[in-house]
């Protein structure tokens, strides 16, 4: 099996101290261990930046090199143009991911221009979002 990449954007290298009533209070290289313990025979690839290029960069080189990418573009999900592009112009499957329920919180957060170039969306789980889309790209 290929390795599926997880690819986070701006603001989640925060997590454990950003805003943990919003998205706890555990870092994402703690969970990412956990993951790797929970998903064995998975080959798992992590990837943060804080940069739109730097995400669209990993994105485009992702062709026939991945099973699949589970995405949580952070607030680019809402603005950027480019990024859905990425995505649209890649074979590579993405699940959009994103921890906190974007639908219970302001209004900017409710459109996303990732959604309909992705396999599929998952909101609103905490961490446990990105098992559901490794047990969803394992799955399929």
């Amino acid at each position: 099996m290929k390795p599926i990449l997880i690819l986070n954007g701006p603001n989640l290298n925060l997590l454990g101290s950003r805003e943990p009533e919003i998205y706890g209070q555990q870092t994402f290289l703690d969970f990412f261990e956990e993951l790797k313990e929970l998903f064995p025979d998975a080959m798992l690839e992590y990837k943060q930046s804080n940069h739109e290029g730097q995400l669209l960069d990993w994105l485009h080189a992702t062709e026939g090199q991945y099973a699949g990418i589970i995405f949580n573009a952070g607030a680019y999900t809402h603005t950027s143009v480019a990024l859905a592009d990425g995505i649209a112009g890649i074979t590579t499957p993405v699940i959009e991911v994103h921890i906190s329920n974007v639908h219970k919180r302001e209004s900017f957060r409710h459109h996303s221009f990732l959604s309909p170039v992705c396999q599929g969306t998952i909101s609103g789980f905490g961490l446990t979002g990105y098992q559901l889309a490794i047990t969803a790209l394992i799955g399929s």
